[in-house]
């Protein structure tokens, strides 16, 4: 798991540097939406026998940056 996450940190940073210009709200949302969800989807059907289950009481959300994934987020634009 560190490794897959490493991997992705990578490439979201490739993603933010693409999309660092013009609105990047919407075009965030839409990365991380998709990135949840094919990680769900690959923890529910492609783990050994056993679909994986985040802690009680966390979504996989939470426990994925828990883990050290970093969703994109838009920076705050300073005014001038």
């Amino acid at each position: 798991m560190p490794r897959l996450i490493e991997k992705l940190n990578r490439q979201l940073q490739g993603w933010a540097n693409y999309f660092s210009l013009g609105y990047t709200r919407d075009a965030y949302r839409k990365v991380n939406w998709h990135l949840g969800y094919r990680l769900a989807n690959h923890f529910k059907h492609h783990r050994s026998q056993r679909p994986y289950q985040p802690p009680a009481g966390a979504s996989l959300y939470s426990h994925l940056q828990r883990l050290g994934l970093q969703f994109l987020t838009p920076k705050s634009r300073d005014s001038r």
